[in-house]
């Protein structure tokens, strides 16, 4: 077969399946999304979350979930009980989105959600595969998908209350990497690594704004030191 030019195809203008995180709007998220419940696993718009997924039902929701958009719905259950396996859980989550995953020789996968943007729980219930599925709402929290220049925060007050506060509780950080971090980043990653409990992830994760987020961050490094 001769080829002619009309035969090439142009493959700069092929369309993605699915878009790049820096054009998502709210119009390129599903109505409906897989729902992994972990307690005190916290994932924040901007955050990475790692995680080890071994269950079938969660390895088929993650199958699932890289058949199609590749997001998956982080969310708290109410009440930490492990033996409950379907948990009343919280009406707010974060949407993530899968950025990279490792198969290992034994069945289970290494992943990593980057957040995209909070949602709201609308309703819920079990699919054929096992895994639960949820009808979310994310337009309370459309601004998570845009960039946003949030008001200076008092750097010092929060760094020197984190100090006090690892220092009360035996713990170290690097403080070379947080030096580094703009104050955006900063409060995306402090609240997802300091150990506070699931009730106080939940507080930070629904607070309205970045400034709201800073506010409740500031009381529970307070707190966490009485």
């Amino acid at each position: 077969m001769t080829r002619t030019p009309d035969t090439f195809v142009d493959l700069s203008d092929i369309p993605r399946r699915v878009p790049a995180l820096m054009d998502l709007t709210l119009a390129d998220l599903p109505p409906r999304v897989g729902l992994f419940p972990v307690s005190g696993a916290m994932l924040l718009p901007g955050g990475q979350l790692p995680l080890t997924i071994f269950e079938p039902r969660y390895v088929a929701l993650l199958e699932d979930a890289l058949a199609e958009r590749r997001l998956i719905g982080m969310i708290q259950p109410q009440e930490d009980d492990e033996e409950d396996p379907l948990p009343v859980l919280h009406d707010i989550g974060t949407l993530g989105r899968i950025t990279s995953f490792t198969e290992h020789p034994d069945g289970t996968f290494s992943v990593t959600l980057l957040g995209v943007t909070r949602f709201r729980l609308l309703m819920e219930g079990l699919t054929r595969r096992g895994w639960r599925e949820g009808a979310i709402d994310a337009s309370p929290f459309f601004s998570d998908l845009v960039e946003s220049d949030p008001s200076p925060i008092n750097r010092s007050r929060l760094l020197s209350r984190l100090k006090d506060y690892l220092t009360a509780h035996e713990l170290q950080t690097d403080w070379s990497l947080i030096d580094e971090m703009d104050d955006e980043m900063l409060l995306v990653v402090l609240p997802m690594l300091v150990p506070f409990s699931p009730t106080q992830k939940q507080a930070l994760l629904e607070a309205g704004t970045l400034d709201d987020r800073a506010g409740v961050l500031l009381d529970l490094l307070a707190k966490g030191m009485e």
